[in-house]
């Protein structure tokens, strides 16, 4: 997306409270920069209109910064900083940090753009395809998640707690994925006809690009996400390590591909076109994780993968009800992307998910 004129403002603001002296001045600019991301306007029209004062927590300081961007199209405030600094680079460096990620104004725009009938829009998404609940993580049942995705219009979702390689997220054990499953059961029951819940997990890609499922564990579920979860900061190529986990059996979707993380991490180096390719030839579906951290893959790289043959999962990675929005990000990444509907596994019927899932088993 060009010409985000609200992420290069926060972006900005992202610069200067990294020059801060202080945690308190930090804070201060890394609030007003959240403030600005968050908009349903564009700081633009604030500008012109001499209202971006009126945004709560963006002062004096953080509003020059704003008001320059805006006019000028960089900050000659932040510029100063910076090479006064003595150390421009440590702030430098932490530019491709943000790369590629959109403002909730970008998401709109993007989501109401004008695009091909055949581009995925809105309208055409049927259920999102990773999330988490309290048999890890997630901070609810699938029974709340459902009635949720419901009330968002969904037909179908597909539940993926953390399996038990992944402590820190409270994995699931086999044993009470069975339960899980039982459970999963007890609700299609109750909603068919109305919603459909698919048996899914999220494994982790271990660095020799193995998972912490084996074969026979995947097997269990009905799809199965594979996802990076360490090893994230190294700076190595680590394209084996991702064409392990798309060539592994069972893998249907790969999650969040660079596990990268704005303004902290950029996330799994690699050559993404060998990995996308050999993702096409497997039919292992590559998801844009619309968590508005992760944005991961972004609209630049779903490019790459559309132009490899790749088909995509457009996900929230919901952790709890209000997360479930996040697949709107998902959305936005792929529709200046130009993805087609026809190649978005979210947008596809109960049957033909099945039978893409059954192949991939």
């Amino acid at each position: 997306m060009r010409n985000d004129q609200n992420m290069a403002a926060a972006a900005l603001l992202h610069d200067m409270a990294a020059l801060q002296p202080n945690e308190r001045s930090q804070f201060g600019y890394k609030r007003a920069a959240k403030a600005i991301i968050g908009l349903p306007v564009s700081v633009a029209d604030l500008v012109a209109a001499g209202t971006l004062r009126e945004i709560e927590f963006v002062g004096p300081a953080s509003a020059r910064i704003v008001t320059e961007v805006v006019q000028q199209g960089r900050s000659p405030t932040v510029e100063a900083a910076i090479a006064g600094s003595g150390t421009p680079s440590l702030v430098l460096s932490r530019r491709q940090y943000r790369h590629a990620y959109l403002s909730h104004f970008a998401l709109q725009q993007a989501l109401n753009a004008r695009a091909r009938k055949s581009v995925v829009s809105r309208a055409d998404y049927r259920g999102d395809f990773q999330m988490h609940s309290t048999w890890s993580d997630g901070g609810e049942t699938i029974e709340r998640m459902a009635e949720a995705c419901l009330e968002l219009g969904h037909t179908c979702l597909g539940i993926t707690d953390h399996s038990y390689g992944l402590p820190i997220a409270r994995g699931i054990s086999m044993t009470d994925a069975a339960r899980q499953h039982q459970e999963i059961d007890r609700l299609n029951a109750a909603l068919a006809g109305r919603f459909r819940v698919f048996k899914g997990i999220e494994a982790n890609i271990l660095l020799d690009g193995s998972l912490d499922l084996k074969p026979s564990e995947r097997s269990r579920f009905e799809f199965v996400v594979a996802s990076p979860h360490s090893q994230l900061r190294r700076t190595e190529d680590q394209t084996s390590r991702m064409l392990g986990a798309v060539m592994s059996a069972g893998v249907a979707i790969l999650g969040h591909p660079r596990g990268r993380v704005f303004n902290t991490r950029p996330g799994v180096n690699a050559d993404w076109r060998r990995v996308f390719d050999a993702a096409a030839g497997r039919r292992v579906a590559i998801e844009l994780d619309g968590n508005w951290h992760r944005q991961d893959i972004d609209f630049e790289l779903a490019r790459v993968a559309l132009d490899a043959g790749c088909v995509f999962a457009l996900d929230s990675d919901a952790h709890s009800i209000g997360e479930l929005r996040f697949s709107e990000y998902a959305i936005a990444h792929a529709r200046p992307a130009g993805s087609p509907k026809a190649r978005v596994i979210n947008c596809w019927s109960n049957e033909a998910l099945g039978e893409w899932m059954a192949e991939r088993r």
